[in-house]
């Protein structure tokens, strides 16, 4: 797949609540203490709509927003990908109690927000944006086919996109099927041309034959692992320290995503 460019990252996980902490952490600047992520509160959404937002949306939000602040493409021109292995699980726990119980009254706005792409309904609400949106689910590979799709999305249709991913753990009976040990989200401004705020490129492929890449530092390692949307700290880390090389993330069906950074500053 030919190169496209990145613009901009937009970070949140516990310890590291946005991309300018996360990239001094990721450097070696600074180290890594565990703190909880505080709830964030989605600013570029109305008033109504922000008290509707649910966990996820708004985690989905944290790392949009954060991307967007050193962005230089309007928001409103982007189209988006949401990547997300299982949305907000919260939710179905909710309207499937309700469904168990007697009387079955399912909360209007649990079933307005039960849907898989919310969050990216939510954006575009926000944006105004009235570009194209796709979001998509493939288990602790999400983030990868993400990049995998968003990449497409600029090189292919010409599409200026961001991608954004995201998952949080669910609540109880749910959580001992589906672990997760943290919320995280992660979201790349992915372009066709370079401009001044460019900070190098990436090129995916499919492979099979490759091991995913790992993080030396055992806490760091334990975050990758604990959350879909972690998946893509090497990339991050690579990104972080402006070094070009190449990252294997896993992707779906015994596929992984390579990916080819050619960094600004090593060129």
């Amino acid at each position: 797949m030919k190169p496209v460019y990145l613009q901009s990252v937009g970070f949140a996980a516990p310890g590291m609540a946005g991309w300018q902490v996360a990239r001094a952490l990721l450097r070696g600047e600074t180290s890594y203490a565990p703190a909880p992520l505080a709830p964030h509160v989605p600013l570029l959404l109305p008033v109504n709509e922000r008290r509707r937002a649910t966990p996820g949306v708004r985690l989905a939000f944290h790392a949009a927003e954060d991307a967007m602040q050193s962005a230089s493409t309007p928001v409103s021109a982007l189209a988006t990908v949401f990547a997300s292995s299982d949305a907000d699980l919260a939710i179905i726990h909710r309207i499937s109690a309700a469904l168990a119980g007697a009387p079955r009254l399912v909360s209007p706005t649990d079933f307005h927000n039960s849907v898989h792409n919310a969050a990216a309904g939510y954006w575009h609400i926000a944006t105004a944006a009235h570009t194209a949106s796709t979001t998509l689910s493939a288990y602790d590979g999400s983030f990868a086919v993400g990049l995998l799709e968003a990449c497409a999305q600029v090189t292919i249709d010409g599409r200026d996109t961001l991608l954004v991913a995201f998952d949080l753990p669910a609540p109880e009976p749910l959580h001992s099927k589906r672990p997760m040990s943290h919320p995280a989200s992660v979201a790349l401004l992915l372009t066709r041309a370079p401009d001044e705020r460019s900070s190098g490129t990436l090129s995916c492929s499919l492979t099979r034959d490759e091991p995913e890449s790992a993080l030396e530092d055992p806490e760091l390692e334990a975050l990758r692992l604990g959350n879909p949307a972690t998946r893509a700290l090497p990339l991050l880390r690579m990104l972080a320290r402006g070094q070009s090389g190449r990252v294997v993330l896993p992707a779906a069906n015994g596929n992984a995503v390579a990916v080819e950074i050619a960094m600004k500053s090593c060129a």
